[in-house]
């Protein structure tokens, strides 16, 4: 399962996701929009959002933090 989150160092909303990965030990790559031009080119691309955080999971976009979502999609009971 490949898991990337694009965000930024200053949003709560994005530590809060990355915690949740690693307290359910999911292995994530960061991307982070407010140092890559190319990560927020690509981010809006696949979210057509400018927001953050947004997360890909093997495809799937899910906007914002929305833990129930990503418990469903990563499995996790």
């Amino acid at each position: 399962m490949k898991v990337k989150i694009y965000s930024t160092p200053d949003c709560p909303w994005c530590h809060k996701a990355k915690d949740f990965f690693k307290e359910n030990k999911i292995e994530f790559e960061e991307a982070d929009v407010s140092e890559s031009k190319e990560a927020a080119k690509e981010m809006i691309e696949k979210s057509k959002q400018q927001g953050v955080p947004v997360i890909e999971v093997d495809g799937k976009i899910i906007i914002g933090f929305k833990e129930e979502e990503l418990k469903e999609v990563l499995k996790i009971k």
